[in-house]
């Protein structure tokens, strides 16, 4: 269904017609839908959704939507949506409302949801606890596959996935898993402990999202069990909240890589004071660092003065030299995201880097020396110089912009910060000072 086509059902109090298109409709599809519409009819249109249908579209909404609802409903709508919400997607909506709100809330929320969201909003933002659900289902290992199918009828109907089983001791200790599969190509007598696997794959509460998302992409899992201190579980992260982890975590590399302060509010939800807040804080640092190139600039008149034909190349040689850096810390950035790479790779790495350097910047410096002399008609040693620039600008390039964001990685900082632009007005001054020299020496300027 088009937002037109219920627009025009709303318009025409075509209700009953309405509700029964949306039943048809998938949970995902029809928040998508409610984005659409105005603010009035997203909560006309929710009402019309039926209690158990209602709470699943709520979690597929954007915050600042979700927001909006959950206040314009009666204390019984909200709380039924609260009390039908996974844990970890009701703790989310507490984090970002306020706190009178979430007061309201927790208190008619039933004791069950209110002591699971407690539970998950007590972790450190970020970490394995905060993203996880306490929805799972858990066997003992002394049950038969029949008891163990039978407890899953009972309750999987209120878990966030029945897939995989969790296999608990006495003291709630992780001990195994046991998959649905295996559970239903099994005999109904068989024990669990006898087709559980013990090998089991778990990450502490503490543990950073990012790192969950990487663990559960090189095992392919579709949930991963998290543990306390004393392995005991505490609850599971799903494969549909990883996808969410990857996406915010991208989003967040890329806003420091082009130096914006990270922030996880919508692009079409932010107002122009709050860009300018964003971005103004490393514009004004990056300006005054930039002014550490106009000095170079200066101190060089001399240079300039005798050879104005070298000011024309100043611009292809800094253009050439960032994007050679940005090109080597993007690399870089994304293998220390991957593990690919650690600091005490730093040697090898800047070795590859080298020879890649090493290699590009000759073919640069070809192509440009023959269009110098063909184009340009510009002197043979003007244009050594030029070129000669064009190789070590690419060489310093490459090796700043691989080097320093391992080495923010093992300061403890984001390697992220050390890209495009901070990278770019270092290897700017680096590569101006490469070219003067080479100018100095190789056509006689005396300073």
């Amino acid at each position: 269904m088009r937002p037109e086509e219920a627009q025009v059902l709303i318009d025409e109090k075509r209700y009953n017609e309405l509700r029964v298109r949306l039943q048809d409709l998938n949970e995902a599809d029809i928040a998508a839908l409610l984005e659409e519409l105005s603010r009035e009819n997203q909560l006309r249109v929710f009402r019309l959704l039926p209690k158990d249908m209602a709470a699943d579209v709520f979690a597929y909404l954007s915050t600042d939507v979700e927001q909006e609802i959950i206040t314009s409903l009666t204390d019984a709508e909200a709380t039924n949506i609260i009390n039908n919400l996974m844990a970890d997607d009701a703790a989310d909506l507490m984090e970002e409302m306020p706190a009178s709100v979430v007061k309201k809330l927790l208190s008619n929320a039933n004791a069950e949801t209110r002591r699971d969201i407690n539970h998950l909003l007590k972790f450190p933002e970020d970490s394995a606890g905060s993203v996880m659900t306490v929805e799972f289902v858990d066997l003992r290992e002394d049950l038969t596959v029949a008891d163990a199918l039978d407890k899953i009828r009972r309750t999987g109907i209120d878990r966030e996935t029945i897939n995989t089983c969790y296999v608990l001791d006495n003291q709630r200790k992780l001990i195994g898993i046991v998959a649905l599969r295996a559970l239903i190509l099994s005999k109904p007598e068989t024990l669990i402990r006898d087709i559980m696997e013990e090998n089991v794959i778990s990450v502490d509460t503490l543990t950073d999202q990012e790192d969950v998302a990487r663990v559960i992409s090189k095992y392919d899992f579709v949930s991963i069990p998290v543990v306390d201190s004393e392995k005991r579980l505490v609850g599971i992260i799903t494969v549909d909240d990883v996808v969410d982890i990857i996406q915010e975590e991208a989003t967040e590399d890329i806003q420091k890589m082009a130096a914006i302060i990270p922030t996880d509010e919508p692009y079409d939800k932010m107002t122009p004071p709050k860009l300018f807040k964003k971005r103004i804080g490393w514009l004004l640092l990056l300006m005054v660092s930039a002014t550490f190139t106009g000095k170079i600039i200066t101190s060089y008149e001399a240079a300039l003065g005798s050879y104005l034909v070298l000011t024309a190349y100043i611009p292809m040689l800094m253009d050439t030299g960032g994007n050679c850096g940005s090109q080597a810390s993007t690399t870089v950035i994304r293998a220390l995201s991957l593990r690919e790479i650690e600091f005490r790779d730093l040697g090898k790495v800047l070795g590859k880097e080298f020879i890649t350097a090493l290699i590009c910047g000759l073919t640069l410096a070809l192509a440009n020396f023959i269009k110098l002399q063909i184009v340009d008609k510009i002197s043979a040693t003007v244009a050594a110089v030029v070129c000669l620039t064009m190789i070590g600008a690419v060489i310093s390039a490459n090796l700043v912009g691989c080097a320093l964001p391992m080495c923010a990685r093992k300061l403890g900082f984001d390697p992220a910060v050390m890209a495009s632009p901070m990278l770019t007005t270092i290897i700017d001054a680096v590569t101006l000072t490469i070219y003067f020299q080479f100018a100095i020496h190789m056509l006689h300027i005396v300073m």
